[in-house]
């Protein structure tokens, strides 16, 4: 485990992707969880079921990945995989938020040592209709299995939900999704007071590692491109589908 860790993580310097705003409310009411200071929307993974081909042909069991990717999600998504280690479920991304990159690139790094299915939706629980987001979450916490569907139009894949893509041994992105590359900048929880130059160095030293992450994945490294020109003109970049197989961010049908 502590591999994935250095692998991203330097003196709690991160380097983020600024998310949707969709999800605010959300993120406002449900509860923290994990350690101090942890972001109120940070992401939890469970067990969701759903009928036949729920999650695609001969699929009904998946892995449901929802919030923000924070400095300690990757311990989450390695406990709920060696609870499921007697078989391999596909993970569904809902990523939302201001994320951690250099966690998802660890995380992606780890659904590709399982040899774990990647895809994008939103996981609807049937337990949760009526119920607070609060109660909902208490539902989710213990993770699952809980009965659910997926939702998978008009569902938005940000840098942070790519990176974790990319691990994917095969990825796929429903047609109607949305992959939107939004601008990244340097942050430390632990010391907020980076200086402009180190700020610069450092931006540099992590676009050059996932560049060479995304490279390994077998994924098209230019997106960083994007990211880096996003984080100059504060613009958020949709790839289109047409796209999408040229960068190789879905691989092909088996």
């Amino acid at each position: 485990m502590s591999r994935y860790f250095r692998q991203g993580i330097i003196l709690g310097i991160a380097l983020l992707a600024g998310g949707m705003t969709q999800d605010l409310a959300q993120a406002q009411t449900r509860p923290p969880i994990g350690g101090i200071g942890q972001a109120p929307d940070a992401m939890i993974f469970y067990v969701a079921h759903g009928g036949p081909d729920a999650c695609g042909p001969g699929c009904s069991d998946w892995i449901a990945a929802e919030g923000a990717i924070q400095f300690d999600t990757f311990k989450r998504i390695i406990a709920i995989l060696d609870r499921q280690a007697d078989r391999k479920l596909p993970v569904v991304i809902n990523s939302r938020g201001q994320s951690n990159l250099n966690v998802a690139a660890s995380i992606g790094r780890i659904l590709r040592d399982r040899s774990i299915d990647v895809t994008v939706g939103v996981t609807l629980v049937e337990a949760c209709n009526g119920k607070t987001e609060a109660d909902c979450f208490a539902l989710k916490r213990p993770g699952g299995p809980l009965d659910a569907k997926e939702k998978v139009s008009d569902v938005v894949c940000d840098l942070a939900c790519v990176m974790m893509l990319a691990g994917g041994v095969h990825r796929s992105l429903p047609p109607g999704s949305h992959v939107v590359v939004t601008g990244m900048s340097i942050h430390n929880r632990l010391a907020p007071n980076v200086s402009a130059e180190a700020r610069e160095n450092l931006s540099v030293k992590f676009a050059d590692q996932f560049r060479k992450y995304l490279t390994e994945m077998g994924v098209e490294p230019g997106l960083i491109d994007n990211a880096d020109s996003n984080a100059t003109n504060g613009h958020a970049v949709e790839i289109p589908e047409a796209e999408w197989n040229r960068l190789h961010l879905v691989t092909p049908s088996i």
